[in-house]
């Protein structure tokens, strides 16, 4: 498997996981639409962090201001 289908499963599993808990977590609170919509957030956030290490920009790093993370 190659690694641009390996990243693309990884982002997907790490989705279907997060919206599962997701679904969990508003069963607990008893409101499965804010469950799922946290999942959505996180979902975003995830993919977002996915994609940053894939590229290679994780963090700050701006140079021209001396801001490093």
């Amino acid at each position: 498997m190659d690694n641009k289908r390996r990243n693309r499963f990884t982002w997907l599993g790490g989705t279907v996981v997060l919206l599962a808990l997701g679904v969990i977590f508003g069963l607990i609170l008893q409101n499965v639409w804010l469950g799922i919509a946290i999942a959505a957030f996180v979902s975003v956030i995830w993919l977002i962090a996915v994609e940053s290490r894939r590229g290679g920009n994780q963090g700050v790093n701006d140079e021209s201001t001396g801001i490093e993370v």
